[in-house]
């Protein structure tokens, strides 16, 4: 358990351990959402914005008969320029 002083000016600055759990950079953005009993969790917004999308994604190379990096080069191609 990390102890955190908020500041005046409604800051805080987050344990280095919090830190590297969420792999956070600079710049990285957190986002603060209330689970079902009313704790309050902590993410890295960039993490969980990939991870959904991924879950979003999950079986759709299967579906479009993509195998390999060229299958969605040209898959990207073919929207990108029109290209079969």
């Amino acid at each position: 358990m990390n102890l955190v002083e908020f500041s005046l000016n409604g800051q805080i600055i987050l344990p280095i351990e919090i830190q590297r759990f969420l792999k956070l950079k600079a710049g990285d953005k957190i986002l603060f959402s209330e689970s079902d009993d009313g704790e309050i969790i902590i993410s890295n917004a960039s993490a969980k914005a990939l991870d959904k999308v991924q879950k979003a994604f999950k079986g759709v190379a299967e579906i479009l008969g993509t195998s390999s990096e060229d299958d969605i080069q040209d898959l990207v191609d073919e929207v990108r320029y029109g290209k079969k």
